[in-house]
């Protein structure tokens, strides 16, 4: 049985401290916008090892395609202005 995008979202959140989380899909390929203030000074390689890490194995098993849009809260609130 193929993902939601309510499932994607639930895995990212259970592994990862979000502000914002949303996620869009079609069972193979999603789309993420992650506001989390673990990403502050990260990188945006690190700030995606984050997302993959609270994926864990579903990244490989379930999730086949991830576009993610990793932003610190203070990056969300500036696009929200």
């Amino acid at each position: 049985m193929e993902p939601t995008p309510d499932d994607v979202r639930r895995w990212i959140a259970a592994g990862l401290a979000c502000e914002e989380l949303q996620v869009d899909g079609d069972g193979r390929h999603f789309d993420a916008l992650v506001v989390s203030s673990a990403f502050e000074g990260k990188s945006r390689v690190q700030r995606h090892q984050l997302v993959y890490r609270a994926l864990g194995e579903r990244m490989r098993e379930q999730v086949h395609a991830l576009s993610i849009k990793a932003l610190t809260p203070a990056e969300w609130q500036a696009l929200q202005s």
